[in-house]
């Protein structure tokens, strides 16, 4: 279908084109409360001028993904100021498709530039949907090309997104309303930056928060509230996520929090202390936390089963079934803090992406790995799995296998760790037993860390190998 530019000729548009221009304010106050499951509480206080008796008050400023059922008003002066008789949500914008279909079986003029001088055609709209036909005298026009001039606005259309009240008032005067109600599109998210000395002992962490607004509405001088948690929804009114990645900044300057941090129900609340404007289609970083100096443990983690007879395979395990040797040669490679004011942590931590640096010798600094947190409260271990080492290596195979009767077996596995580094590193092994089980015999000592999880930690000296070998018997 051709470009069609729409002339309105002798337009007026008085509020939404159905009442009469609404006697309120622009918001005198904005509170802000976003939610990190893509939507947000909108409060707003203004001002309004109402008469005695019916009157129709529209607010054209509102969020384009409004969820119309969560609006509410109120009087802030006296709780029976007004009462509501109806509440609408009008959201048939003016554009040129909505003028062309609501201007269907009426006259129109198509204006068209031919040999340097511009023609006039009248006729009546027939149809805009999928193309424009136009009847004129001499015939109908199919998509004709040029201008095509509405002599009239259609009515119900609105330049924005408008709400629109009926109230009632039992006296004339002015007075001030706050109005509530739910967006979608409206997001933030917890981003972390954590840099490790050269040393491996401690990591300065700073936090930020990143806030994208693709409700439609700018919330100018906004008190901003971040509410942290699983807040239960129905499943109509979710929205994917739409926040992007977080900056790099370092911690080594302290600097005051800009949040202040509370619970709220079972959630966590932050609360920006100073107020900012949110505008529609940006993206907004404020900083979060900042800590410096925090202990941190460095493990190297070998689940030589891992892909091969992880806990997905418990379930339907056989006894007697071939699994003699693992392809599995990766050491993981986590870091381990405490979320404690003790190291110098200790506020609840949303949930979010950990971008973790390397420092070195001369300042410089490289990026070694990420990995997401969920909302961790304070007290908390945080454990990051950052990637694989390069210089530790693994095996994992069954050396040895008895059947004692129909219902139990015997099994020897040996696992073979090999340090390649030029100096020793302490590597634990992951291993994983079903049904009723026990070890009548081990070379290392060993945790019993569940019903089906095993722990073996050992020391690899320098450019050395170590094999743990134990025997596991299993009865169902």
């Amino acid at each position: 279908m051709k470009k069609i530019s729409v002339f309105l000729f002798a337009l007026t548009l008085l509020g939404t084109g159905a009442f009469a221009a609404p006697s309120v304010e622009k918001p005198s106050g904005v509170q802000l409360t976003v939610y990190n499951q893509n939507f947000a509480l909108i409060k707003e206080v203004r001002g309004l001028t109402l008469d005695k008796g019916i009157n129709f008050v529209s607010v054209p400023d509102v969020a384009a993904t409004i969820q119309p059922d969560t609006v509410a008003i109120k009087s802030l002066l006296s709780p029976n100021a007004f009462v509501v008789r109806e509440q609408n949500y009008q959201y048939d914008l003016i554009n040129p498709a909505t003028i062309l279909n609501k201007s269907i079986g009426k006259r129109v003029l198509v204006r068209r530039f031919n040999g340097g001088t511009f023609q006039v055609a009248e006729g009546t709209l027939l149809s805009s949907e999928g193309g424009v036909v136009i009847q004129t005298a001499d015939g109908v026009l199919l998509n004709p090309s040029g201008e095509i001039q509405v002599l009239e606005l259609p009515g119900g259309l609105v330049s924005r997104p408008t709400l629109v009240w009926k109230l009632e008032s039992a006296k004339s005067g002015a007075g001030r309303a706050e109005i509530s109600y739910l967006a979608n599109q409206i997001t933030w998210k917890a981003d972390y930056v954590a840099v490790i000395d050269a040393k491996d002992e401690r990591v300065d962490i700073t936090g930020w928060v990143t806030l994208s607004n693709n409700s439609g509405a700018t919330y100018e001088n906004a008190s901003l509230n971040l509410m942290a948690g699983d807040v239960n929804r129905i499943s109509g009114n979710r929205y994917r996520d739409g926040a992007v990645g977080a900056v790099f900044s370092s911690a080594s300057m302290k600097a005051e929090p800009q949040f202040a941090e509370k619970s709220l129900f079972e959630y966590h609340l932050y609360t920006l202390k100073d107020k900012t404007t949110v505008k529609n289609r940006e993206t907004k970083q404020i900083s979060l936390l900042a800590a410096s100096d925090v202990p941190v443990q460095k493990q190297f983690i070998y689940d030589g089963r891992k892909g091969w007879w992880g806990p997905w395979r418990i379930a339907s395990y056989r006894p007697g079934e071939s699994y003699d040797a693992s392809t599995n040669k990766k050491v993981n490679v986590f870091v381990e803090l405490m979320n404690s004011k003790q190291n110098n942590l200790g506020m609840p931590l949303p949930k979010g992406i950990v971008r973790v640096y390397k420092s070195e010798e001369g300042s410089n600094q490289h990026f070694i790995g990420e990995d997401s947190i969920d909302h961790t409260p304070k007290d908390e271990k945080i454990r990051l799995y950052l990637g694989d080492a390069f210089d530790i290596v693994g095996e994992h195979a069954r050396i040895n296998f008895r059947r004692i009767d129909t219902r139990t077996v015997e099994e020897t596995f040996r696992i073979t760790l090999r340090n390649h580094k030029d100096s020793p590193v302490t590597v634990t092994a992951i291993e994983h037993l079903v049904s009723d089980w026990s070890i009548t015999q081990s070379s290392h000592k060993y945790y019993k860390k569940d019903a089906s999880t095993v722990e073996i930690p050992v020391t690899i000296p320098k450019d050395g190998e170590v094999q743990i070998t134990y025997t596991a018997r299993t009865h169902w």
